[in-house]
């Protein structure tokens, strides 16, 4: 692989990217949200979690590709006490979002 592909590989993996997740299984009552704040936090990842009224989780992720990737990755496994069945996502244009918080 030659140099000028390796930085447009890291050029990629560093862009800001925005990922739209919904989690189904037994992702409610079992610390889904505090623990996806808590490794996003860590992967320093922006955006949002919240739980939905059909038992569903929904987060929104804003970093550098390669880590949303990652926090993706996460989701499939999520706390310990969880079990998910599903992983859903859409990539959406970024709105910058500063922090991580949990939703109502």
């Amino acid at each position: 692989m030659s140099q000028d592909s390796n930085l447009a590989q890291d050029a990629a993996a560093q862009s800001l990217l925005r990922a739209r997740v919904l989690i189904s299984g037994k992702v409610q009552r079992v610390g889904y949200r505090s623990a996806t704040q808590d490794a996003a936090t860590l992967l320093k990842i922006n955006g949002w979690v919240r739980n939905l009224a059909d038992g569903r989780v929904e987060a929104v992720f804003e970093g550098p590709g390669d880590r949303v990737q990652e926090m993706i990755r996460w989701c499939h496994q999520g706390p310990p006490t969880a079990v998910v069945k599903d992983v859903a996502v859409q990539y959406e244009s970024p709105e910058h979002l500063r922090g991580f918080e949990l939703r109502r």
